[in-house]
């Protein structure tokens, strides 16, 4: 669990409703349905037009990730290398069959019956990167599903805004709906810059550095598993790996 988005989306929420409290108002004035359904389904009417499906449910489905990133374990990872590394050296790359057969993690796995079947340490790294690149591309995709988002909703909170002053200009002789009209124009604009900076391009930033860390990651498994292809040394191996964890 990262209790520090958390901590970062309540203290920015918090800190403008403190703020409208401590000037006199309330948080209901900053409620108004009209706005919210401008703003948020303008920027999601945008973002689908503009999105690919594939990309645009690869963005929904890693939100999760904001609070409950995946969990990456570098240290056991090495040493699991290592250990693998003290069984091809002693029975032989053959020896991994099995560990590849019940090895959780798949692309540890593909790697380790890249080793299995004899493949040569370049086209293993070759093969191996291109899967990391690939992946990474296409969440990073994702990840700037988010980034549009934020780019679409200041705009279209301007769009509110015009909306609601030209109701406001439609009724200069009822005054009665005066306060309607001008709610929504101002609400809309607090709405749009509001998500934008304070909600879905930290997101964004968020999902763009958690899909880096697990190419790192995985680059730190293809470095060990061609290591081991190589014949090196399983203390050279650790050795090499421990550079990832600066």
């Amino acid at each position: 669990m990262d209790f520090l988005s958390l901590i970062g989306l309540v203290l920015g929420v918090g800190a403008l409703l403190l703020g409208q409290f401590l000037e006199g108002g309330q948080a209901s004035t900053l409620v108004n349905g009209p706005a919210a359904m401008i703003v948020i389904g303008g920027t999601m009417g945008a973002i689908m037009l503009q999105t690919p499906i594939v990309i645009f449910m690869r963005a929904f489905r890693m939100l999760v990730w904001v609070v409950n990133p995946p969990q990456l374990n570098p240290d056991e990872t090495i040493a699991k290398l290592v250990h693998w590394s003290n069984i091809a050296r002693k029975e032989g790359l053959l020896g991994l069959e099995a560990i590849s057969d019940a090895e959780p993690d798949p692309f540890a796995r593909k790697g380790l019956q890249l080793l299995v079947d004899g493949s040569e340490p370049e086209m293993m790294r070759s093969i191996l990167e291109v899967d990391v690149d690939t992946r990474e591309h296409h969440d990073l995709q994702a990840a700037k599903v988010y980034e549009s988002m934020g780019g679409y909703t200041p705009t279209i909170g301007i769009i509110g805004a015009v909306m609601g002053l030209i109701q406001v200009m439609n009724n200069l002789s009822d005054p009665g709906k005066l306060g309607h009209g001008i709610a929504v124009a101002f609400v809309a604009t607090i709405y749009g810059v509001g998500l934008a900076n304070l909600l879905l391009i930290p997101i964004a930033q968020k999902l763009k550095s958690q899909v880096l860390s697990q190419s790192q990651f995985r680059y730190m498994v293809i470095d060990g598993i061609v290591s081991i292809a190589e014949g090196e040394n399983p203390r050279n191996i650790e050795t090499k790996l421990q550079g990832y964890l600066h």
